[in-house]
């Protein structure tokens, strides 16, 4: 009588342990999708006072000698200047030059880090600092409040981010915002195969191809922007919340006054 008493429990012990295995595989994935909740919150929270921005791409590799460094600077500058706020994945390089041109031009500069091995996040020239567990999160951010977008040379990250940009515009996901090149000559032969190959053997269709521009100074980089922001605000401020329609509105008037007393 007491072996057959005790096979019973034996076995609704290994039940009992096979349930709070589950549990906690459920209790894991529950805490990840609050914490993915999280993220966003902070992030729109945040963000929302930005628009209009623009996000700026690039190596976060290079050093402040190099010369994107300094064009990067240039065009954080620039922006600054103009109005917008500049937005960047909060790294070294290109990013950090971005950033540091727009804080200097007492601009809203945006930091977007993420913990990376063997990259070290630069806080120093940012307004605006938010740090992500989660890529796809941060991905959101870095293009949810801007309405274009400068891609200078770069690695993976930087191909990742300009090709995720493209499909979005493509499958008319996201407004075929500018998608802005920076240096005819290193994303010349890239260009060649999209066009030749993915284009030309019918993977892809034409459709947002025509927002890509390819440049090789600063100046026509913000020109491309500020042009397409007054002809197109009407349309963009259909998406925005109403407080980012008067900033956009405030941004016009700004750029069309300048561009008239330029003329004069």
């Amino acid at each position: 009588m007491k072996n057959n008493n005790k096979k019973p429990a034996k076995k609704n012990h290994q039940i009992d342990y096979r349930i709070l295995s589950e549990l906690k595989v459920k209790q894991g994935e529950l805490w990840r999708i609050f914490k993915i909740m999280s993220e966003f919150v902070m992030g729109f929270d945040e963000l929302s006072k930005v628009a209009p921005g623009v996000t700026i791409f690039g190596s976060s590799r290079i050093s402040r000698e190099h010369p994107y460094w300094q064009k990067a600077y240039e065009l954080g500058y620039k922006l600054g200047k103009e109005g917008y706020s500049v937005i960047t994945g909060g790294g070294p390089g290109v990013m950090e030059a971005a950033n540091k041109g727009a804080f200097e031009a007492g601009a809203v500069s945006v930091g977007l880090t993420i913990d990376i091995p063997d990259e070290t996040p630069s806080k120093e020239y940012h307004t605006i600092s938010l740090n992500f567990d989660y890529f796809f999160v941060r991905k959101v951010m870095l293009v949810r409040y801007s309405i274009a977008f400068v891609i200078f040379p770069g690695g993976f990250g930087t191909f990742d981010e300009l090709f995720e940009l493209l499909n979005l515009i493509h499958t008319k996901k996201l407004y075929a915002y500018p998608v802005i090149l920076f240096d005819s000559n290193f994303w010349s032969e890239l260009l060649k195969f999209i066009k030749e190959e993915l284009m030309g053997k019918g993977f892809i269709l034409p459709h947002g191809l025509e927002t890509i521009y390819v440049v090789d100074e600063i100046d026509t980089a913000v020109k491309i922007i500020n042009s397409f922001l007054i002809e197109k605000y009407k349309i963009i401020s259909t998406y925005l919340h109403p407080l980012e329609r008067y900033r956009i509105r405030k941004l016009v008037r700004n750029i069309t006054q300048k561009t008239e007393n330029e003329k004069r």
